[in-house]
């Protein structure tokens, strides 16, 4: 069911969508390299495919898992003869960021040369597993986990394609069936798709062997109860308001945000009975730890993090009992967003500023050269003041004096605030 054109294909709308950056550059055949990056199951093996197909160019595929530099060469040697005839190519480099340095740099001359098109797919942060030459020659596009509603959409169009998908076998599936798979895929299509064609196996039956030959098989209804036998996954236990996977583990972070631990509790039993994945509300109850308790207690950060960790070595159902123990924790921590309020804000002023000068007196000066031009003159060493605080400002000179973190007055940030107003005194102290 891999789509096959732009029409077939459902999702990343910020890229193919009317006038956007990707959809542009295919329809006007103006294609650079790239480097995609994106979770699994996102439609990047199926971007590049479809770009092939629609800008005529040879399609390539390479798997950096499986070969090596020996195998680089030649597929560029092939390369350059298709090139002769007027033949573009296209390689697209699965799991590029498996690839080492010296891997990575048999790419630059034959992209610098246009001797091939590179789009390398990834699903870790290229800016730490792509080297900057390759990036500075390669426009990185990054896409999405698809929403439910678009997994919904696939599973729809794979149960009704005749041709190459479940139409051929009279096979329905209801609303319900649907929803559960589309919530539980994590947003990629490739599960959801497995999911389906077990379960279709599991309702549809072969023709009668008496039948004519070609007699379609015998019809039947994928059910809520097919998808979970198929998955092996129960749906999460629905109230009355028919509460879906989304809606809980929004209730079990507002419980824990609003600091009421039994209602914590409650909706962590909600989950864990229902076979939510515990790592995955681990790891969403770390991100809490920093986002809404931050420096008001540092060692909620600890807590979750080592409940992780301790659940990955017991796992259940004694792993119930570190779940537990760190939501009771979390949810009683004193609460403060400081810290998630001052990331954005900084991030905020780079996006807005741009790339600020860096002072000088900061800059490292590990050559003459740089110590000439004034690198690290006028530093300010710490540890040469009284309580190794010189005062001296280290933002950049438009900046100067702009405060990005703001600590609650509760909690240990009280301690915080307490401590930078006491800075704050000592910088604003005549010298």
């Amino acid at each position: 069911m891999r789509p096959r054109n732009m029409a077939e294909f459902i999702g990343q709308e910020h890229l193919l969508g009317e006038g956007r950056l990707l959809r542009a550059m295919i329809e006007n055949d103006n294609l650079s390299s790239l480097i995609f990056w994106g979770p699994p199951g996102c439609g990047k093996t199926t971007l590049a495919h479809i770009i092939a197909a629609e800008t005529h160019m040879r399609f390539v595929f390479f798997s950096a898992i499986l070969a090596g530099i020996k195998e680089i060469r030649e597929i560029f040697r092939d390369a350059e003869a298709f090139a002769a005839r007027g033949q573009r190519t296209l390689l697209f480099v699965d799991e590029i960021h498996r690839f080492n340095k010296s891997q990575q740099d048999a790419f630059l001359p034959y992209v610098e040369r246009g001797v091939v098109t590179i789009i390398g797919a990834t699903t870790e942060n290229p800016s730490f597993e792509v080297i900057a030459p390759l990036l500075s020659r390669c426009r990185v596009l990054t896409l999405q986990q698809l929403e439910p509603d678009a997994i919904r959409d696939i599973l729809k169009q794979a149960l009704h394609d005749t041709e190459r998908g479940l139409g051929r076998l009279g096979v329905t599936a209801s609303d319900e069936a649907f929803d559960f798979l589309a919530s539980q895929a994590d947003g990629d299509a490739r599960k959801a798709l497995n999911t389906l064609e077990v379960a279709s196996g599991l309702v549809s039956t072969p023709p009668d062997a008496a039948a004519p030959p070609g007699s379609p098989p015998i019809n039947a209804c994928i059910t809520l109860e097919t998808v979970q036998e198929a998955q092996q996954k129960k749906a999460l236990l629905y109230d009355k308001g028919g509460e879906e996977h989304y809606n809980v583990i929004s209730a079990f972070i507002k419980s824990l945000r609003g600091s009421d631990p039994d209602a914590a509790l409650y909706w962590l039993a909600r989950m864990l009975e229902a076979g939510e994945d515990p790592l995955f509300i681990l790891r969403r109850m770390i991100i809490l730890a920093s986002e809404d308790i931050g420096n008001a207690d540092p060692r909620a950060l600890q807590v979750a993090v080592s409940a992780l960790q301790a659940f990955q070595m017991i796992g259940m159902p004694e792993g119930r009992i570190t779940l537990g123990q760190a939501v009771t924790y979390l949810a009683t921590a004193p609460k403060s967003n400081a810290s998630y309020a001052g990331i954005n804000a900084a991030l905020a002023e780079v996006r807005n500023s741009g790339a600020l000068p860096v002072p000088l007196h900061v800059r490292n000066a590990p050559t003459r050269l740089m110590k000439e031009l004034g690198y690290g003159k006028g530093y300010q060493y710490a540890h040469d003041y009284d309580d190794g605080y010189s005062g001296q400002e280290c933002l950049p000179e438009k900046l100067a004096g702009r405060r990005f973190y703001e600590p609650k007055g509760h909690g240990y940030e009280k301690n915080i605030v307490e401590r930078m107003e006491w800075l704050k005194k000592r910088k604003d102290r005549p010298s």
